[in-house]
């Protein structure tokens, strides 16, 4: 079969290793893709945003299957698009991505629901945000809040502020951060405390199947120091949720979820990813992604054994398909993302990356592309903010990290960053 995955960042690069493994799998395209997914796939140039000409390029190609990477392309309805056609593809619909796309309507189902989550408010202006700071419902004026931009905002959408005047300014400013469109509303939550943990699942309606849990670490300086970023690496740890922790979010979060989007009328199939506070009082929702995260992707990709084609099938097919028994690689992983000089908020690019040869001679490790380009043939330049995800897989944390690190100490360029404390 023919495969098309849309995207072009690591989690891409990261999917479409998976389809290459699969005997079921003649043919991988990649639109737009980068330089290192052109080395496993075929790269189209077609942005994820043209969904006029992904469409037509399915059609016309015989693309047997299209795998969606990121949000935007869902917010944009392209699953609609596609199966108005008869395109068989993996993703939510235009409606059901609004769990995503925006904070409210995600906020409002959770209680709809009695999902577990923060108290919050739905702002419809700045100053109207302000007012609700000032009225007391999210502490005095020394109280720590979360400001998130109601729209998509590539990870840059949510500031946690230490105090309500940290809190003004990100308000204030959360227009020139992400852009008026994803700011139009503002939603502000309590601020929660606990351990934060990554959930996520393939699902086809109201049954799913869980991946291993996993942490990202969003922001861009070790200790969690400096502005979030889309993440600067995530690990995958069966010590990060216990087996009752976990019984206790499919009861409280996963099923009603589900459920929720089924009697809502927009049975959710897909790749479904809770973010979660492990609280005091037990599992709280913070968001959902209505797709595979970045960095998370590659560290939970290189621990699947059943074939991905398999998998996908199943999420297709709706509830009448029973998901395969889906098989992990026993261990863990991590991801350590190698990123620009200047990212997130001025990436410089155009630098020679060296030493990517010599990590292909250490064992169980994946260097996946994120934001790379091949501007003469053999020699790779950095393209974007996040350039690399160095992946590595052990018998433990601790050999999976240790991995990682001894392959990403292999590879430079000018400026690049990245964080030591990774699963610390």
């Amino acid at each position: 079969m023919k495969v098309l995955v849309v995207g072009s960042g690591g989690r891409e690069h990261a999917i479409c290793q998976s389809f290459r493994r699969s005997g079921k799998v003649t043919q991988v395209l990649c639109a737009n893709g980068n330089a290192g997914i052109a080395e496993i796939a075929e790269c189209v140039p077609i942005k994820p945003t043209d969904i006029a000409g992904l469409v037509e390029f399915a059609s016309r190609n015989a693309i047997d299957m299209t795998f969606v990477g990121g949000e935007t392309s869902l917010a944009l309805g392209i699953v609609d698009e596609f199966e108005a056609r008869g395109l068989k593809i993996i993703g939510p619909s235009k409606h059901a991505s609004q769990m995503e796309s925006s904070k409210s309507f995600a906020k409002d189902f959770m209680a709809r629901h009695n999902v577990p989550t923060a108290k919050y408010v739905t702002a419809h202006s700045p100053s109207s945000a302000v007012r609700s700071l000032e009225s007391g419902d999210f502490g005095d004026e020394n109280s720590p809040v979360v400001v998130k931009a109601d729209g998509l905002a590539a990870g840059k959408g949510v500031v946690v502020a230490t105090n309500r005047a940290e809190a003004v300014a990100a308000i204030n400013e959360m227009a020139d951060l992400v852009g008026a469109d994803a700011a139009e509303k503002i939603v502000l939550e309590e601020c929660l405390f606990g351990k934060e943990v990554s959930l996520l699942m393939f699902a086809n309606g109201e049954d799913f199947a869980l991946m291993p849990p996993t942490r990202d670490h969003k922001r861009i300086g070790e200790g969690d120091t400096g502005p979030n970023t889309g993440g600067m690496g995530t690990i995958t740890d069966s010590s990060l949720l216990t087996s009752q922790e976990l019984e206790n979010i499919v009861e409280t979060i996963v099923r009603p979820t589900l459920r929720g989007c089924v009697a809502e009328g927009f049975p959710f199939r897909g790749i479904l990813f809770l973010g979660i506070m492990m609280t005091a009082a037990g599992p709280k929702l913070l968001e959902y992604n209505v797709r595979f995260g970045d960095p998370e992707t590659q560290a939970i990709l290189v621990r699947l054994e059943t074939d991905l084609v398999d998998i996908c099938e199943a999420m297709v097919g709706g509830t009448s398909q029973e998901f395969p028994e889906i098989k992990w690689r026993p261990g863990s992983s991590a991801c350590v993302v190698l990123a620009s000089q200047g990212y997130p908020s001025a990436p410089k690019t155009g630098d020679m990356i060296s030493g990517l040869d010599s990590t292909s001679h250490v064992p169980n490790v994946s260097v996946f592309h994120a934001g790379t380009s091949m501007l003469v043939p053999g020699e790779y330049y950095t393209a974007g903010g996040r350039v690399l995800g160095v992946t590595a897989t052990g018998e433990n944390l601790d050999e999976a990290l240790s991995v990682a690190y001894e392959a990403a100490g292999k590879i430079s360029f000018d400026g690049m960053q990245f964080r030591r404390d990774i699963g610390k």
